[in-house]
């Protein structure tokens, strides 16, 4: 049986899973034959999710349904709330169109992944498991960091003779210990971090609802005062973790390189002024930088005929139709 999820149009499931994904080597956000396939927790066990969108673009009919595991009737609508969250299904596509297409630079990158939603992490503690990696280090030395803790500590889940994996549990990583999570490839400040956050998370500590019903301010600063957390960490959970789209992690140098390129200025006030005429939707930038890189290197398909001749970025060729 296959279930609806609504959202407008347009929208991408490929684009939405490749920024999802950062790097298709994802161990956990998987996209193949044209499909999104995750392994998600139930209150009973843990299934193997697929998303398919049997629509197009502009008009969306997504379906997702289980290849793995069993799911009662109860929980059919938390994998739906999940797979809204993570697939970016409740955000309006209206103002994000709006905004990147008012910067004429701009404008071709936003034609080209047109349906793209912003997707976030499955729970606040996969956010910090999917954020501490990546602190001073490369984009590749974070997901494989990020890959080596769901092997360790992900649980299995057996089809066709394949092996899926689950993200760890705060409750795996809290009562884990630190030479384990040390030879994932973690630093032993990043490793207490991660723990120390798992444990808080899971002692109820640490409360996702509490931090969503905070306003922006005030929820980085809670998130500032754990330890090993600084600003840029706790941009980065609050924009992927809980869509706060008028965040633009500070002093990201990934981002802000990916964005130079795309939009032809230098770092620094020039940049500075472009992300801040996005006002609220200024994380959503960074999306977009993401979706830039990914199209350049052929991991999104531009599918708009509207997109047709157009360049991605200065100096850039004109994408080609697939």
């Amino acid at each position: 049986m296959r279930y609806r999820l609504s959202t407008r149009a347009p929208f991408d499931l490929e684009a939405t899973v490749r920024v999802l994904q950062r790097r298709p080597v994802s161990r956990v956000d998987l996209w193949e034959d044209n499909r999104y396939l995750r392994v998600l927790p139930t209150t009973e066990s843990h299934v193997l999710i697929e998303v398919r969108d049997f629509g197009t673009i502009d008009e969306p009919n997504l379906r997702f349904g289980f290849r793995a595991g069993t799911a009662t009737a109860s929980s059919i609508p938390q994998l739906k709330r999940t797979l809204q969250r993570v697939l970016g299904l409740d955000v309006d596509p209206e103002p994000l169109r709006r905004v990147a297409e008012s910067e004429p630079v701009l404008r071709p990158v936003a034609v080209a992944l047109r349906g793209l939603r912003p997707p976030r992490f499955v729970n606040l503690f996969e956010a910090f498991a999917r954020v501490v990696p990546f602190q001073q280090l490369s984009l590749e030395a974070g997901v494989a960091i990020v890959a080596r803790l769901v092997e360790r500590f992900g649980e299995p889940l057996q089809h066709e003779e394949r092996r899926f994996l689950a993200f760890p549990t705060a409750q795996a990583i809290a009562s884990a210990n630190l030479a384990a999570l040390r030879a994932c490839g973690l630093s032993s400040t990043k490793a207490e971090t991660l723990r120390y956050v798992a444990r808080a998370i899971d002692s109820g500590e640490l409360v996702e609802e509490r931090i969503a019903g905070m306003p922006t301010r005030d929820a980085l600063a809670t998130l500032i005062e754990l330890p090993g957390i600084g600003p840029w960490s706790a941009a980065l959970v609050l924009l992927r973790g809980f869509g706060r789209l008028e965040i633009f992690p500070p002093n990201d140098v990934g981002a802000v390189r990916g964005l130079s390129a795309l939009l032809g200025v230098r770092p620094g006030t020039a940049l500075t002024r472009v992300i801040e005429r996005f006002g609220d939707l200024r994380g959503y930038l960074y999306f977009l930088g993401l979706g830039y890189s990914l199209l350049r290197k052929g991991l999104i398909h531009n599918r708009s005929s509207a997109a047709r001749g157009y360049a991605v970025g200065p100096g850039v060729e004109p994408l080609s139709e697939s």
